[in-house]
Parts: C-alpha cells; sequence; structure tokens
C-alpha cells in the first residue's frame, strides 16, 4: 500500500520561545528556515526534516489547550512522509481499519507543500500522513 520514508516534520508546543530556539539553533545547530509570525509559526531545518515551534499563546498555540506540562500536551502532532500518496486508495484503507481521516489538503513540510492527510492514533496523538509535492 505505502511505505513510510522518514518523518518530515515535528510540531512543539512552547512556552518559551526565545529559549527553545536558542536550543534548537545554537546548541543543536538547526536553521531557522520560515516563519509565519500572524499565526505563531517558527520552522527550523533539522537535516532532510523540520521541527516547528508554536508559541502556546500564538494562534496556533491556543488550538492545543493548556501550556505544556504534566497535564498539557507538548507534540501537537508527528508526520509522516509516505509514498505513494495515492488519497483514494489511502482513505479506503484507513477506513478498513476503522481509522478516521480528515480532509487531504495541500501542507507544507520539508518536502515543500504535497497532499497531507490527519488521523488519530489509539491514545488520540494527531499523526499526518503527507506525500510528495507532485503527489507520488
Amino acid at each position: 500500500m505505502f511505505r513510510i520514508q522518514r518523518i518530515d516534520h515535528i510540531v512543539l508546543r512552547v512556552s518559551d520561545l526565545d529559549a527553545m530556539l536558542a536550543f534548537y539553533i545554537d546548541v543543536l545547530g538547526c536553521s531557522l528556515e520560515r516563519e509565519e509570525l500572524q499565526i505563531g509559526l517558527h520552522q527550523l531545518r533539522a537535516g532532510n526534516s523540520l521541527i516547528d515551534l508554536v508559541p502556546v499563546d500564538s494562534e496556533l498555540g491556543r488550538a492545543g489547550g493548556a501550556a505544556p506540562g504534566h497535564e498539557g500536551r507538548n507534540m501537537d502532532h508527528l508526520c509522516l512522509h509516505i509514498e505513494p500518496f495515492h488519497a483514494p486508495s489511502l482513505i479506503r484503507y484507513l477506513r478498513a481499519r476503522n481509522i478516521e481521516a480528515g480532509p487531504v489538503a495541500s501542507r507544507y513540510g520539508a518536502g515543500g507543500r504535497g497532499p497531507s492527510i490527519y488521523i488519530h492514533d489509539p491514545e488520540g496523538n494527531v499523526v499526518e500522513l503527507k506525500g510528495s509535492p507532485s503527489g507520488s
């Protein structure tokens, strides 16, 4: 059906953006690739992948509920790059396993814009399945 190629990106909800940027850029060597300040998205290049930092008080961050901590979640979602990405087959595959899939949309990730779909794992974590920009 499909084979996971790599993790495309992760999204971390953060309380102290400056400290997190300093850690990932200065300590781990990531580079700031892209920002969408109006919604609170800061994308860092980590090799072939991205680490997205989303302040909890931003538009995107508020959607995740309480700030990270003992009772608040820190990760918004995990994105897995898959090939091939054939939406009708993928939706049929997921439905056959009683997994509800969100709508297919073009979203930006480490490989650029490409088709993706959101699902939830058994514990409610959001997993994004993302294809290549060409959709293959």
